[in-house]
Parts: C-alpha cells; structure tokens; sequence
C-alpha cells in the first residue's frame, strides 16, 4: 500500500512509476481525495478545541458571576457535540475513500525492472540444462498418468467438477516425496524455519499481503457457523437472552454476521507466513526472518477461462512449498536473489532443465517491485511453463499489515521489508518430473535426488 504523504512529496515519480506499468498518472485525484480527509480533520480537531476552550470559559464565567455567558457557553458546547457525530462520520469516510483509493493502487516497479507489456517482453537472464533429446515422442503428464493409470480426471470431475485431479499409488506418492524434499532442502541447507500455517484466514490477511481488495473473485471463500436467514431473531437469540423480555438492541444482526463470518482459503502460503509479523514491531537483530511452509493452496482461477483446461497445470487446489522473508530495507533486494538461488537449488537438483526471466512491468504481479519466473522445460508442451516466481514487495505489503521494526540505533521504527517465492510449485514439478523422466513404455523414472523419499523406488509403472 502507498503512503499518500510518499505520493505528495514525490508525484512526478510515482506518477512515473504508474507509467511504466502502463497505467495512467492519478497523484491528481490522489491529492484531491487527500484534501477532502484534510479538510474533515480539521473540522473535526477545531470543533474539538473549541470545545475544550469553551468548558474552561465556562468556568471562568461562572467564577466572574456571568450567568448569561455562562448559559451562552453551555450551548455553544452542547450544539458542538451535537455536531460530532456528522463531523466525525465525514473525517471517516473521507479517509475510507483515501485508502481504498490506495489500497487499489499496484506496488512502484523498481528502476531495473525492464519496461514492457506482457510476457513477451520479459528479459531471459539464464538458462539452465539441456533438454533431454528423446527417441521417441515426449507425451505430456496427462496421457503419461493416464496411462499408468495413477492419475483420474474423469472420478475427479464426479467428485469436485473441472479442474481437480485424483493421484494415486507412485505419482501420488512421488507428489509427496517432491514436497518432502523442497521443506528438507529449504530447512536443512537454506535456513528456513518450516512453518504449518492455518488454511483458512481472515480478510485482514488476505488484504495485508493484497489479495483484497483487487482478487476476491480468484480466492475461494468458506463461511463459518451454521447461517441460516430465515431463522427468527428471537430463536437466533435465545441462547444469550430470555425471550421474554424485551431484545437487546442489535444483539440478533450481530449474531447472525458472527455466525456467518467468512474466511479465505488460501491461495499460496504466502498470505499466512507473510501475516506471521503483521500488526508487531521486531527488532532488527531478528532479521532476515525466513518461512517455509509446504501447502495445499486453493485458487478460483476466475481469469483463467479455457488455459490449461487439462492436466495440472492450473488448477483450483494445488500443493506448494512457499517461501517468504522478512528484512531490513536494506537487506531485501539481496535476500531477493537469495530466495531465488534457494528456488533454482530445487531444480537443479532434479536435474530439470529450466530458464530464469525477469518480469517486466507490465507482466509482474500487484504487490511486487520486482519478480523472477522460473519457467521449467517440459518436453510433452516443447515449451518453458512457470513453476516458481520470486518476488521482493518492498514495505508495499507491511504497510497493510503494519508490520515495523525498530533499528539497532534506537530510531524511530521503520517498516519491514517483505518477499515472498515458491520453492516450488510441487504440482507443477510433478508435471516436468513425469514429462522429463518419461520412457518409451509409458514408464517413469524416478529421479536420484528422490528415492529415499520414495523408499528406493527407481521406476513408476502401471498400475496392475
């Protein structure tokens, strides 16, 4: 989220910034909302201080026996508070319209990240392993688990509806071992702490690290109690009050949106793990703080009508080992290249050739300054697919959660840095293992770097 005051002070950049994302410049209408919430404050601490000067005339002129303006005095008060509540429903809204302007407002890109569109202006700065050269021709994962029959669509679909898939006996477990593996690397050699965070959350959550406002059409949503509308409010109530007597006032609306509170599913780990230091001050000796957790992740993929309508490429539940960081300002674009080694490190290892792209501006996501893509080769496609982005948020995110630290100078406190990365998609790595380890009798092997997570398993087969 952007500071307004950041805004005003620097309009031509931001303003800049806005451009090279392909947006128009809006500090303008910024400023004019600005003054609106201006102007109320005023009021608002002038009809107060007024107020407090008149209750202490009024003493003085009950002390000089000034009845009349002791009598002018007390109305004058009493007409201030009367307008209070007007005074101060204006000064709320104001600035309720000043933070949602806000709060809709995309992170600044930052100045190395290169000026583009779309994806088709992102700039490739390395390119990992050679695809492997097959004497046969390289089915994709779907016909590959199909064919194994170890991986259903069709009881899936029965089960949950489009995009959904049932695994079973190797890939399953090979799903498993993937996991297993990236929490192991990312604990063990990386220094993140693992972390089982809670699936479902909150809206303040999903807003801290910019989920909402702009996505609530892509997340899924739960609501929680038992909601049913046409209950009367006397049989809503009656378990906290006597019928009989007469109803607390509010107490049934209350109690009907306690009992229908909703919570977000999640749609990475990220809006769990980055919220573990929301609404907090740390000191700066306990950072870099890193997190990993492994997840299943829930996505409505609300804009992703007809793309990848088959196989596991983009589905509405997938598991994912995320990883986010805490820093220093100072730290962050450092730990940005740190996150995504850690990521590269995965691939490396299972020996998946890849390619590492920097987004460009009009490609990089809502809250990010500036992202990595990690696009694995997957030989059924004959194309690079993404299976890691690894973004640095800058303070964009821990200004909507409030999340601070206090330097080791004893300065005022100053917002955090935040990044977050995934280390990796586990379905989609499943997707380039079975592509990538595929043979010609419809066969998988299983990759060095897995079998003692899959009790020494060397080859998938069919199922009998």
């Amino acid at each position: 989220m952007h500071d307004i005051k950041f805004i005003r002070d620097n309009a031509e950049a931001f303003d800049n910034g806005r451009r090279r994302r392909n947006l128009p410049p809006l500090s303008e209408s910024l400023f004019a909302l600005d003054d609106v919430r201006r102007t109320a404050i005023a009021a608002l601490q002038a009809a107060q201080e007024r107020r407090n000067a008149a209750s202490k005339e009024i003493g003085l002129a009950m002390r000089e026996k000034d009845a009349a303006r002791a009598e002018a005095l007390k109305a004058e008060v009493a007409k201030l508070k009367e307008d209070f509540p007007q005074l101060e429903q204006k000064e709320r809204e104001a600035s309720a319209a000043l933070d949602k302007a806000l709060s809709e407002i995309p992170n600044t890109p930052l100045e190395q990240v290169p000026e583009g569109k779309d994806e088709h202006d992102n700039v490739e700065v390395l390119l990992w392993g050679e695809p492997r050269k097959f004497d046969f021709e390289p089915k994709e994962h779907f016909d590959i688990g199909e064919g194994l029959k170890l991986m259903d669509f069709e009881t899936a679909a029965k089960l949950s509806g489009a995009r959904f898939v049932v695994n079973k006996g190797g890939i399953a477990r090979l799903e498993r071992a993937l996991a297993q593996f990236m929490l192991d690397l990312h604990t063990g050699e990386h220094g993140y702490t693992e972390v089982a965070p809670p699936l479902l959350v909150r809206d303040d959550a999903m807003f801290g690290t910019a989920q909402l406002p702009k996505f609530e059409e892509d997340q899924f949503w739960a609501i929680s109690g038992q909601f049913i509308p046409e209950i009367s409010d006397e049989e809503l109530i009656k378990d906290y009050v006597d019928v009989r007597s007469e109803m607390p006032k509010g107490l049934a609306q209350t109690l009907r949106t306690m009992k229908r509170e909703r919570l977000g599913l999640i749609p990475t780990a990220e809006v769990p793990l980055t919220n573990l230091v929301r609404e907090s001050i740390l000191d700066e000796s306990q950072l870099p703080l890193r997190f990993t957790a492994g997840t299943y992740c829930f996505r409505a993929e609300a804009g992703a009508a007809g793309r990848d309508t088959r196989g596991m490429i983009r589905q509405h539940q997938f598991y994912k080992v995320e990883l986010v960081s805490i820093t220093t300002p100072e730290q962050s674009l450092e730990e940005h290249e740190r996150m995504t080694g850690c990521a590269e490190k995965v691939l490396q290892l299972l020996e998946l050739p890849y390619r590492k792209v920097t987004l460009c501006t009009g490609d990089m996501g809502f809250a990010s300054q500036k992202t990595y893509d990690l696009e694995v080769w997957l030989p059924g496609q004959g194309k690079y697919r993404e299976i890691s982005s690894c973004s640095v948020c800058g303070d964009f995110q821990a200004r909507r959660m409030n999340a601070r630290f206090r330097p080791a100078e004893g300065k005022a406190t100053r917002f955090v840095h935040t990044l977050n990365g995934s280390g990796v998609a586990v379905g989609r790595a499943l997707v380039a293992v079975l592509e990538n380890y595929q043979e010609a009798d419809g066969s998988v092997t299983v990759p060095t770097v897995l079998r003692p997570y899959m009790g020494g398993l060397e080859r998938i087969a069919a199922a009998r």
